[in-house]
């Protein structure tokens, strides 16, 4: 790890003051779930390191009229646990709680989750975001096998955020502050797809901080379900978060999400589409699990990926008329 200089901010003021308009100058740390490993493997080498754990006021989950407001510090624990999280959004709730490894539950947070890399091997290695070498991508020809269905390139990383896929399908914003000022961002696109190596994953600017995520108000049955390979400290397949609004027993509108699939959270048009004005039932919850995936375009070891994706919709719907409180 390359040295570095160490900032203890006590505001979310004094924190932006410290970091730069250029990436790669300053780093913030939070949970550091993903920070730490990236600076052992020298692909961040920041000159300046901002810890922002002790900011209170990025701290707590707070129910007001217009919805939920989550602080950026608020671990993955805590938001799985949260009895208003629970009752009211359930699919992000299942999102927080399917992480499987006690220890990133308790460490990382809302905000870094939202923040973190690629997991992509090629990234890893330090071929870069678009995982190039020699002006080619390394990925539709190499191992694939975990890399996106969605999306046709040349970003092929899926992104690695649990809370991504639900935020979008609930409509949430992010609230990000720099030294100028704050702004929202929905949380739709704050996750790009970049077109070269010089872009970043997330809209988030070098000298901003994501401070809070604010979730709409809205009573509506939901559910996030997810598809690994085993059940301990492993990374989803694909994922699929869904929101319903309904009129009676049938569906007024629906959102369907697709998580570890693309390197954005990819909503599912012909899904949401295919739902209205229906009942969910097993029948109907499989046809939309098929249109879900009716656009993939899999790569040359990946194409299971649209199996478990198409499945992963099914079991989210059937589980969000099951267990929503709404």
């Amino acid at each position: 790890m390359q040295s570095f200089e160490y900032a203890n901010p006590n505001t979310v003021q004094e924190a932006v003051a410290l970091l730069s308009p250029r990436w790669g100058q300053a780093d913030i740390l939070a949970g550091g779930t993903d920070l730490i490993s990236l600076m052992k493997e020298y692909l961040h080498t920041p000159k300046r390191v901002v810890n922002i754990k002790n900011l209170e006021e990025l701290e707590g989950i707070r129910k007001t009229g217009a919805g939920l407001r989550i602080g950026a510090l608020v671990t993955m624990e805590e938001l799985a646990r949260n009895a208003d999280v629970r009752s009211g959004y359930q699919s992000l709730a299942d999102a927080a709680a399917g992480i499987p490894s006690p220890q990133i539950r308790h460490m990382g947070t809302a905000g870094g989750d939202l923040c973190q890399r690629p997991r992509c091997w090629y990234y890893r290695q330090g071929f870069g975001l678009l995982a190039m070498k020699d002006g080619k991508s390394l990925v539709p020809g190499g191992e694939n096998k975990y890399h996106a269905i969605f999306g046709g390139g040349p970003a092929y990383f899926v992104s690695a955020s649990s809370l991504g896929p639900a935020l979008v399908a609930l409509g949430a914003r992010v609230k990000l502050v720099s030294a100028k000022g704050p702004r929202e961002v929905p949380a739709a696109k704050f996750f790009v797809a970049p077109k070269d190596d010089a872009s970043r994953e997330i809209a988030l600017r070098p000298d901003e901080i994501l401070t809070e995520i604010i979730v709409p108000a809205a009573v509506v049955k939901s559910a996030t379900y997810e598809v690994r390979q085993k059940a301990a400290l492993d990374w989803p397949l694909a994922t699929a978060s869904v929101v319903l609004t309904m009129k009676g027993n049938a569906v007024a509108s629906a959102k369907v999400v697709l998580g570890h699939v693309a390197a954005t959270p990819w909503e599912a048009a012909d899904a949401e589409q295919a739902l209205a004005g229906k009942t969910i039932t097993p029948a109907t919850a499989e046809a939309a699990g098929k249109a879900a995936v009716s656009g993939a375009q899999p790569l040359s070891q990946n194409a299971y990926k649209v199996k478990l994706a198409a499945v992963a919709v099914k079991r989210a719907l059937l589980e969000a008329v099951k267990t929503s409180k709404a």
